[in-house]
């Protein structure tokens, strides 16, 4: 068997803006030049392998389906006549592996690339690169040679010789010979890669001869940045971006040519004729590499103890749970299907898993974070009693198979929500628990898009920042039409014909998608049995206390390694807090799960479309729908939560929805089969599973292929590739029976969500939160906007608006006071045996809570005049300003403009100790300023400079006249707006106009 030639030196775009292609393209590339196996050599870095790793799975898995139904099928035509040789045609049944590698950039050596024999050597590859980052801020590595002699166990080296000037000789290599032999031996070579110069055949000579001389074998290499030639120029951009300069200006740092792409063996034995022995030991060497990541073999954490294994923890929690969460006894129904899920995840060992999970949310309640799981798992009954998830399974109708089965060789998930404002306790808790060598936040490749894409190619290129804007402004209609691009350039004044504006938009069509950085994942955490730093190297992340690893979340799933989510969402903030104020002041102690279920005034309150500042159902699609759905139910929350998404508009599922809801047209199933699917949605598919099920159904998708559709659905998919499955789709439909037009409308609305799909899992959860917030606001308004108020910055609405809806609902507003508020917006006593809402000093502009804790610690009995505060607080004048510019002093009897001229008089930080106190007889009086009276449009002007809100009027208000002057001069109506006044508001406001009008 003739053994294949390989290529050890890939260098892929994930040496951020250096490498010109893909590491997929690397591998597509490859099998067409058929070449065996392929090595993505990444600078200090293994970030880009999985994705090779992944598509060289793909192209096998092709070949064998490929290769089955040519087994089960003849062949098509007469066959090929004998002595005909054949024809050259695509590579059908061939395959490329992946050798994992990375190029180690030292400080004190040149450059080696790094093969791992076996899994201690990929052990070992992957604590050196953790080693150099973790010593380096985030995105560098820093390793000497030293590092490398520490974790040399399963390695193979491949050196990689720098310019002859160097010193020492043989490539630089000369001086650590001595010490490379005695730790590695044998399994060394030494790298020939042409330079394509023109002095390609000498370099070869002097490489050969310092080969004999250390006794290393030669290994031949194309030393690769892209694919194809046809990324040189992009390649250049690239480099231009790195170095931050034109193109134009590059100099000896472009690329002299197209040529350092890769090549085939035939191409490589022609370039290094006399040296053919350097390609032959490349082949031999990807035949002794046997390693792969598929022995990656991740190990769920040991959440068990001596006295209990992990099955049998988890199931005395799940029925200590069932107890906790149903008092007077659970339903036979619950208690099967709790049976049925522990047997099942015991048969899979996920045990762990779920125990995982339980003790972050354990941790989280002990400290008082509220927290929601979600996720395909989540809403189980399992999770409904460890306390991970509040929705009830009675008001579930997810099937447990479906997310955790023998069908799917992958852990489930689950994701959860904490608290935005605390969820950074629970993330230093894992660290603490498992420790920074077991655990770490995954990576998030930030790939190239629109604006940022037209930004620095166009700045590498030489056009000008108003050309670029330009450019930039027109993004939304840019890429998404073919063949306008030209009447587009002309609408904002450019010459479409220009070859340079040409060329720019060229390379920005082929930038997008390239990655530029990685970047921290919102919060999946992937934690390890044993070491993590021997599964994927470990490094910084720009916030101080964290550690990422190099992979994202495609890959994790890739490799079949567990994830857990821990999110943060500002709804349970705004949850909690108001909870903690029911408490406080009615003595009501609820939770997401003892909430009063199915509440009608709630569903009232909805069908109204009243949802300021509540979760999910406060935009205005939202509030538009809302009248027009009419939930009655949590089942309705549930579809509410999934129906205005992208994915349903855009597949045209809303309207027939509606339509079939308010029995406006009939509703009707192609078949029994897919109305059982089908059938709790009215026929209309809105979520992700009810697409997998129509594709097994209806089109006869196998479990794999329902797995890959899956996969292309996923949330937030960067690239949806829901479309390769079309053929497939509408030939098993057909095949059913189902007639065209509805297959081809049945895919359309698949692939309407195939880049945003929303798992009904994930809106159960949701709903949930919807309902929870809906019933707070419903109950209580005044609560609810000073919790919402509290937990800013979150949701659509600014603090006017939510300051004004409470208002709405007859909830008393008081403003900012400084004897009276605290940092956050409390409820106090409003005299009548209601609650009012004070507003805090947190709503003023540049005020920190620091200085509120000193203003509010030194109160004592009150501040009585404006220097007091500066007296007993110890604020500094500039604070103090912000105070009165918010008319913090009115209570005191000052005006803004009394109040600020008081604390202009303040200049110094801290009160002297002569003068803290007048002296008798003897202090400095100065004369009562006559200071002109604010107006009402000033004042709200300068409520909303301070606070961005103002309880005095609606800026609209005082322009009313203006907007609608068949009002003007009163009427019964009185002034202009007067309806969002109070009577002296309203005076004062017509006192305003009659000295402006004067």
């Amino acid at each position: 068997m003739r053994v294949m030639f390989a290529e050890f030196a890939c260098l892929s775009n994930f040496t951020f803006l250096t490498g010109a292609s893909h590491p997929e393209e690397y591998v597509r590339r490859a099998l067409l030049l058929g070449i065996g196996a392929i090595a993505i050599a990444d600078e200090n870095s293994v970030a880009g392998i999985v994705r090779a790793h992944a598509e060289c799975r793909d192209i096998a898995r092709r070949v064998a389906e490929r290769q089955a139904w040519d087994r089960q099928n003849s062949p098509i035509g007469p066959p090929r006549p004998e002595g005909l040789s054949q024809p050259p045609s695509f590579p059908v049944y061939g395959t490329v592996r992946l050798i994992p590698a990375a190029r180690l950039v030292f400080t004190d050596a040149p450059p080696v690339i790094a093969l791992p024999v076996d899994r201690i050597g990929w052990g070992s590859l992957t604590r050196l690169l953790s080693t150099g980052r973790l010593r380096a801020e985030k995105g560098s590595c820093t390793l000497q040679l030293s590092d490398l002699m520490e974790f040399a166990d399963g390695l193979h080296l491949l050196l990689v010789p720098q310019a002859e000037h160097l010193p020492g000789g043989a490539g630089g290599w000369g001086p650590h010979m001595e010490r490379l032999t005695r730790r590695f031996g044998a399994r060394m070579h030494l790298m020939m890669a042409p330079a394509y110069d023109g002095g390609d055949r000498a370099r070869f000579a002097q490489l050969a001869e310092a080969a004999s001389h250390l006794g290393l074998p030669l290994l031949a290499s194309a030393a690769p940045k892209m694919h194809h030639g046809s990324r040189r120029r992009l390649g250049d951009v690239l480099t231009a971006i790195r170095l931050r300069c034109k193109v134009e200006d590059l100099g000896s740092a472009a690329m002299a040519n197209g040529e350092q792409r890769l090549r085939s063996e035939a191409e490589l034995r022609r370039l290094l004729r006399d040296h053919e022995q350097a390609v032959d030991n490349a082949a031999r060497l990807a035949a002794q590499l046997s390693f792969s990541l598929d022995e990656l073999r991740y190990d769920y954490p040991d959440e068990g103890s001596e006295s209990e294994t992990p099955p049998q923890r988890l199931r005395r929690l799940a029925e200590e749970g069932l107890s906790w969460r149903y008092p007077g006894g659970a339903p036979q129904r619950v208690r099967a299907l709790l049976e049925h899920e522990l047997t099942l995840i015991a048969k899979l060992k996920y045990d762990p898993y779920f125990l995982t999970v339980r003790d972050i949310v354990a941790f989280a309640r002990s400290r008082g974070i509220l927290c929601q799981g979600r996720g395909s798992a989540a809403n189980s009954v399992v999770c409904y009693c460890l306390g991970v998830t509040s929705v009830s399974p009675e008001l579930g109708t997810m099937v447990f198979e479906r997310f955790v089965s023998e069908a799917r060789d992958e852990p489930p998930d689950i994701d959860v929500d904490f608290e935005h404002e605390r969820r950074e306790e629970v993330i230093q808790w894992i660290y603490e628990r498992y420790g920074r060598h077991r655990a770490g936040l995954c990576a998030t490749v930030i790939h190239y898009r629109g604006k940022r894409a037209i930004r620095e190619v166009g700045r590498a290129m030489g056009l000008t920042e108003d050309t670029i804007s330009a450019m930039s402004s027109q993004l939304w209609g840019f890429f998404s039409t073919q063949g306008v691009e030209a009447e587009r350039m002309r609408e904002i004044g450019l010459d479409p014909d220009s070859r340079r504006l040409q060329l720019t938009l060229q390379l920005v069509e082929e930038i997008i998608g390239f990655p530029r950085h990685l970047s921290q994942h919102v919060g999946g955490f992937v934690i390890t049995q044993g070491r993590l730093d021997e599964l994927v190297p470990i490094e910084n992340a720009t916030m101080e206390g964290r550690t990422v690893i190099c992979w994202d979340k495609d890959d994790i799933d890739t490799l079949g390694i567990l994830k857990v989510d821990v999110l943060s969402l500002g709804m349970l903030t705004c949850i909690r807090k108001a909870f903690d104020l029911m408490r406080q002041h009615h003595q009501l102690d609820y939770s997401l799960a003892t909430l009063p279920p199915e509440d009608p005034e709630v569903y009232n309150m909805l069908c109204r479309a009243d949802s300021i500042g509540v979760f999910q159902v406060e935009s205005r699609a939202q509030m538009n729908f809302l009248p027009r759905m009419r939930p009655r139910c949590f089942y309705d929350l549930v579809i509410e939560v999934a129906i205005v998404r992208p994915g349903p508009i855009q597949g045209d599922m809303v309207h027939p929805y509606i339509r079939r809801r308010n029995k406006e047209e009939p509703v009707h199933f192609p078949s029994d089969a897919l109305g059982e699917v089908l059938g709790k949605t009215l026929g209309v598919p809105l979520f992700q599973e009810q697409a997998m099920q129509i594709a097994i159904v209806g089109a006869g998708f196998s479990p794999e292929q329902a797995d890959r559709l899956r996969r292309s659905l996923a949330t937030f998919k960067k690239h949806g590739s829901v479309s390769e499955f079309r053929s497939l789709f509408l030939r098993g439909m057909a095949k059913n029976g189902y007639d065209t037009e509805f297959s081809e409308r049945c895919f359309s609305q698949i692939e309407g969500f195939g880049s945003y799909g929303f798992p009904e899992s994930h809106a159960a959860s949701f709903a949930l939160l919807v309902y929870a917030s809906a019933w707070i606001k419903c109950h209580h308004p005044g609560i609810f906007a000073c919790a919402l108020l509290n937990s800013q910055p979150m949701g659509f609405y600014a603090p006017a608006q939510i300051v004004r809806d409470a208002r709405a609902h007859g909830v008393e507003v008081r403003p900012v006071c400084i004897n009276n508020s605290y940092w956050d917006n409390v409820m106090e006593p409003d005299g009548q045996g209601g609650l009012a809402l004070r507003l805090g000093f947190r709503q003023i502009k540049g005020l920190r809570d620091e200085d509120a804790a000193w203003l509010t610690a030194a109160r004592g009995n009150g501040y009585h005049e404006v220097e007091d505060v500066w007296r007993k607080a110890g604020l500094a004048p500039p604070v103090i300003e912000r105070l009165a510019e918010a008319d913090a002093f009115a209570t005191l009897g000052l005006s803004r403009r009394e109040a600020l001229w008081a604390a202009k008089a303040i200049t110094a930080r801290k009160p002297l100790p002569l003068f803290a106190r007048e002296l008798e007889g003897e202090g400095i009086y100065e004369p009562a300023a006559d200071l002109p009276q604010m107006g009402l449009g000033e004042e709200v002007v300068e409520d909303y400079v301070a606070m961005r809100l103002s309880l005095r009027a609606h800026p609209v208000a005082l322009i009313r006249h203006l907007l609608t002057p068949q009002n003007t001069g009163g009427g019964a109506g009185g002034s202009p707006g007067s309806e969002y006044l109070g009577k002296d508001e309203a005076r004062r406001q017509g006192q305003t106009r009659g000295r402006a009008r004067r």
